[in-house]
């Protein structure tokens, strides 16, 4: 009796294109990962961080800034930094879910006050007499813009624990804390480093 030798099913045509796509599938893969856990890019699709960012400004975001998390989830596998005052980081909006890029202005323990678009932390004003448009936290200078004033003022809040207030530098034009409140810190999941494209200008590197 002949016996029909089965067809194994990797071999053919069907098999060696699966063999030559095998290490553009990993490269594919691996390039996902790290976009997802270590580095990105971020295009800012409004003017709510001017004069520090502008509309269609491209940033380079620091993925593992407040910790390494499983690829496509909110996992952390190691946990790192924690948000500090004056970073701008990207995050999803609390009422909708849209990306959002802004500055944290206040973290937990802060007690903060913002009147006419001028921020007070802890009983300090960020802002001084000769730079009224610009603040300083820390070693992070943010140009405010004031052209459509200030915005909603917060008279006075102290920040909870595991909390952060996230507000635009163009205070008068950015739906920020003061409309969809505080952001629970773990939900901010990169830090911006630099922009590396701006319109007008093309490539450069101005660190944030």
């Amino acid at each position: 009796m002949k016996i029909s030798k089965q067809r194994e099913p990797n071999s053919g045509i069907l098999g060696w294109i699966q063999a030559e796509a095998r290490p553009l599938l990993v490269m594919v893969l691996l390039l996902a990962v790290a976009r997802t856990s270590f580095a990105n890019h971020y295009s800012v699709p409004s003017g709510s961080m001017e004069d520090t960012l502008m509309t269609g400004d491209r940033v380079f975001v620091d993925m593992t800034a407040y910790g390494v998390r499983v690829p496509f989830t909110d996992i952390d596998i190691v946990p790192r930094g924690v948000p500090q005052r004056g970073d701008i980081a990207v995050f999803k909006s609390p009422l909708d879910g849209t990306r959002l890029i802004k500055r944290v202005v206040a973290v937990g323990g802060d007690e903060v006050s913002l009147v006419d678009g001028r921020l007070t932390i802890n009983g300090r004003p960020l802002a001084s007499a000769s730079e009224r448009d610009v603040e300083w936290f820390g070693p992070h200078r943010a140009d405010l813009n004031l052209d459509y004033g200030g915005g909603p003022d917060i008279p006075y809040l102290v920040v909870p624990r595991g909390k952060v207030l996230m507000v635009g530098d163009h205070r008068g034009n950015s739906r920020d804390g003061r409309v969809f409140g505080l952001v629970d810190s773990r939900e901010l999941y990169a830090r911006a480093v630099s922009v590396y494209y701006r319109r007008g200008e093309g490539l450069v590197w101005k660190k944030l």
